[in-house]
């Protein structure tokens, strides 16, 4: 198969054949993927933001939809011919070994789902069944974009009806987090992002105010949306230590900081703690808290009965061969919203 692999931190993945293992082991499925899309955490990884990465080379990719050809001993969940969504998060099933795949002569590391490839050996605790018929495209943003979206508001925020958002972020997930809070009737929603075409998006998608923070002062902006007392949540999908920060100064006393993104290694936040005697709450998400079995199924009947717009999200579609311009384009705010790579064209 042919697939992208990440040889050095910062440098451009190496497009190339992959050998995949003769035989599955237990609890291991064969995957044809279909789309894959590209996670600002896999971008992340691919430049170190985490620290040292001691699996190189090795395969990338979390979110995904496809189509199951082979299933090894014990797999329950899914059958051949199956379509499925690849996830990050763990599902229902067996936790398999990661496979071993070959690459220059040698074992390439992979864990337990990648995407970046035209067939994948994933675990099958990392695979949700979808009905014939559901949209393969739509299908993979549930992997991570739509799952952690609706999850941090959800699961992580627990936001209540008309309580006030910031969204300090929009891509792909942020966009998500947007949609998700317009569910819950939150007002206002403020998309905040330095790139007109993503707020412009975010506010087709439900936010009511967007602020451009190349631009203008978001914090006084903020401030002046929602008032001296401050919002109720503030969601901060950037990493930014100076965005985190700002954040927990901007929300109200019993307010909430939900942060999606991650600092880079090294780089540290500094708060003061007293209010979080007193009610503030400043938490990390971890994929939105989904349990992919049962949230998956229920996100995508809601869409169904709600008419939400997934197609709007996806603003690119690209062949393998193109991702590491996907990825250029993603970094420099070329893309508004997700970009799939179609790994059939």
């Amino acid at each position: 198969m042919r697939a992208a692999i990440l040889t050095r931190i910062g440098a451009p993945l190496t497009i190339a054949e992959v050998e995949l293992p003769g035989r599955l082991a237990a609890g291991q499925v064969l995957v044809r993927v279909h789309y894959s899309g590209i996670c600002g955490s896999q971008i992340g990884e691919i430049h170190g933001v985490k620290g040292e990465d001691r699996y190189l080379p090795h395969l990338l990719g979390h979110e995904g939809s496809g189509e199951v050809v082979a299933t090894g001993p014990g797999v329950r969940h899914v059958r051949p011919g199956a379509k499925v969504v690849l996830h990050w998060r763990k599902g229902a099933g067996i936790e398999a070994d990661p496979p071993a795949y070959r690459w220059n002569g040698a074992r390439l590391n992979a864990g337990w789902v990648t995407t970046f490839n035209e067939y994948a050996i994933v675990s099958e605790n990392r695979l949700t069944p979808i009905p014939d018929g559901t949209d393969m495209k739509t299908a993979a943003l549930f992997g991570c974009a739509v799952t952690t979206g609706f999850g941090v508001i959800e699961h992580d925020a627990e936001l209540r009806i008309g309580e006030s958002v910031v969204v300090f972020g929009a891509g792909g997930v942020g966009l998500n987090i947007v949609q998700a809070a317009a569910l819950r009737s939150a007002w206002p929603i403020i998309a905040v992002d330095r790139y007109a075409d993503r707020l412009a998006l975010a506010a087709r998608l439900g936010a009511t105010h967007t602020i451009d923070n190349s631009k203008e002062d978001a914090c006084a902006a903020i401030r002046e949306i929602a008032g001296a007392k401050g919002v109720d949540l503030f969601v901060d999908n950037t990493g930014q230590p100076a965005v985190i920060e700002a954040g927990y100064r901007l929300t109200q006393p019993r307010g909430r900081v939900v942060l999606v993104g991650v600092p880079k290694q090294g780089e540290e936040i500094h708060i003061h703690s007293l209010p979080l005697h007193f009610g503030k709450r400043i938490t990390g998400s971890h994929g939105g808290g989904a349990q992919p079995e049962l949230d998956i199924p229920r996100y995508m009947r809601l869409v169904r009965a709600r008419g939400l717009r997934l197609e709007e999200l996806i603003t690119q579609v690209v062949p393998l061969e193109e991702i590491n311009q996907a990825i250029t384009d993603l970094q420099r705010g070329a893309i508004a919203g997700r970009c799939l790579i179609e790994m059939e064209r």
